[in-house]
């Protein structure tokens, strides 16, 4: 009874105590004076001492502990895999299938598409997969001017989005490998009046960009010595990270080990095991191609101040099938390689000169085409039969679908033949449209349409409206280094006018040229539905950082009362 009236008399006296704290702080504290402390009874210190040492540990302070120990072991958000969506094959499934399948059946989560065909467009509204989708090489010229790029959105972007989640417009591809000059220095303008476009639409969220062969770089080994062309360099690659700096959008690039390995480099390109190739300029040794070209593309932004702009990938991949007798191809190879990169996505390492980082990838591709021009190699990069079976297993599928087995690989020699540098580097024209393009014609009959690693803005022509050729530049020799073939992505600085200069690369006084609102200043005019649309990923990638900080705060105050019973 006794225990109890005292136990009663301290819990009375720690509220008054609080109380009293209140009426100081807000009284006598205010007026400078020093408050005396009220002396704590001993048998008060004690029970409750007491009390709380010997508080039986609850459920919930189990299930959090064990919850908290599980997260802690999960990675911390799932990698965005990406595949390109070509259309240039006569068997191929109705892009309705195609999307539904997708959605629920693979791992897959974005695509990226050559055009804005509608009927694929709208076929993956609602499915929670994100699409990137390009405006034409020759809508380049109109979507430069304020009512063009206007005129484009409301036409392409307008009747899908946000019910299909369009994630990036991709302006062109591998301009700068053409040797249209209008079109390279129209590119970053069309880049800004597009923006610009999108934003005053309301669809603030849509980034702009454009894929680039690694042709883009005039220095491609070492890395560290890497640089983009001279004659390029200041006039249009340095306005165009400035706009993805300032619109946080990807430099895109197209990275192929394929087009740049020979016999004795097998597995340097396909990250096998091997000796690696040391870059003097940091004491690094590469034992993948594919990191090797990325810090390529990373030295040359470096070199002018744009180290902080993401890179993404817009293709990289491995035929299953090439010239007969040539060393390095098959389904075990492709299956490989990619099984590489998809294990890179993530784990979130990121490469040598950036590390942790962690990159937008697309594989190219998702189908094998069977009316592509150019090599055999062209028709042979897909990921799955058009009756959408795997052509060779992944990782990519939620259900246990079967592939046909994969042959063991085949061991380079010294003496067997390579992807053809040349032809393979300009081999493929994308799928915008669907004719052959001059620079698939050239690769096709052995020709090259790559830019000569020593010379500067003469570029080789890339093809007609929409079309690109896969790995723009000649192919170092792989003993010395690798093939950096690139793709640079002009997305540009943004404002409300639309007034700013052409870059020039003749010399020729600067155009005017549309300029965009700055994409990244909130002037508050978001559209309220675009709000509401968020990529499926996000829910992987905030949520559950958000659950294992729960869970380990929660975990304090639950685990060491444990600890101190046992």
């Amino acid at each position: 009874m006794e225990a109890t009236e005292a136990r009663s008399a301290c819990v009375e006296m720690e509220a008054s105590g609080r109380l009293g704290a209140r009426r100081h702080s807000a009284t006598e504290v205010a007026r400078g004076r020093k408050l005396a402390s009220t002396p704590v009874r001993p048998e008060c210190i004690a029970s409750l001492t007491s009390s709380t040492a010997m508080a039986p540990p609850s459920r919930l302070g189990h299930a959090v502990a064990v919850l908290s120990l599980l997260l802690l072991l999960l990675p911390p958000y799932a990698a965005a895999i990406g595949v390109n969506y070509g259309t240039k094959g006569d068997n191929l499934p109705p892009p309705a299938t195609v999307a539904s399948f997708l959605a629920n059946r693979t791992r897959i989560d974005r695509v990226k598409l050559f055009d804005t065909n509608p009927d694929i467009v709208r076929a993956f509204a609602g499915t929670g997969i994100t699409v990137m989708v390009t405006a034409g090489n020759g809508d380049i010229p109109k979507i430069a001017t304020k009512d063009g790029a206007a005129a484009w959105v409301a036409a392409n972007i307008a009747p899908y989005y946000p019910a299909t989640d369009i994630s990036l417009v991709a302006v062109g591809n591998e301009i700068m490998d053409t040797a249209d000059q209008a079109l390279i220095t129209g590119l970053v303008p069309a880049m800004r009046a597009l923006r610009a476009a999108l934003v005053a639409a309301g669809f603030r969220r849509i980034r702009v960009s454009t894929p680039h062969s690694l042709g883009i770089l005039g220095v491609t080994q070492p890395p560290s010595a890497s640089r983009f062309r001279d004659g390029y360099d200041r006039l249009v690659f340095a306005p165009m990270l400035e706009f993805h700096r300032k619109t946080r959008s990807p430099f895109i690039v197209n990275a192929y080990p394929y087009f740049g390995y020979n016999g004795d480099t097998v597995a340097y390109a396909l990250a096998r095991p091997n000796p690696g190739v040391l870059d003097p300029g940091t004491g690094i040794t590469y034992t993948s191609m594919f990191e090797a070209q990325l810090d390529s593309v990373f030295s040359a932004m470096k070199k002018l101040g744009f180290e902080d702009v993401e890179i993404a990938v817009g293709e990289t991949g491995w035929p299953t099938k090439a010239m007969d007798g040539q060393a390095g191809v098959g389904v075990a190879e492709a299956a490989e390689y990619n099984r590489y990169l998809i294990g890179e996505a993530s784990s979130g390492s990121g490469t040598p000169l950036m590390p942790k980082r962690t990159f937008e990838m697309y594989i190219f591709a998702l189908f094998n085409e069977n009316l592509k021009p150019g090599p055999v190699a062209e028709r042979n990069f897909g990921l799955f039969q058009p009756d959408l079976t795997p052509v060779y297993d992944v990782g990519l599928m939620k259900d246990a679908v079967k592939a046909a087995p994969a042959p063991a690989p085949v061991a380079a020699s010294k003496s067997a033949k390579a992807a053809p540098p040349k032809a393979a580097n300009a081999a493929t024209t994308e799928h915008d449209s669907e004719a052959a393009s001059p620079a698939e014609t050239k690769a096709a009959n052995g020709s090259s349409n790559g830019p000569t690693v020593s010379t500067a803005p003469a570029l080789a022509p890339s093809g007609d409206d929409g079309a690109s050729s896969r790995g723009g530049s000649t192919s170092p020799d792989p003993s010395e280094g690798e093939s950096t073939d690139g793709k640079k992505t002009p997305e540009e600085e943004e404002g409300d006018e639309a007034t700013t200069t052409t870059p020039t690369v003749d010399g020729d006084s600067p155009a005017p040229e549309a300029k965009g609102d700055h994409a990244e200043e909130d002037d508050g005019n978001r559209n309220p539905v675009e709000e509401l649309q968020e990529p499926t990923i996000t829910l992987c990638s905030l949520y559950l950082p958000c659950l294992q900080l729960l869970c380990h705060w929660l975990c304090l105050y639950n685990l060491f009362p444990l600890l101190l019973i046992n």
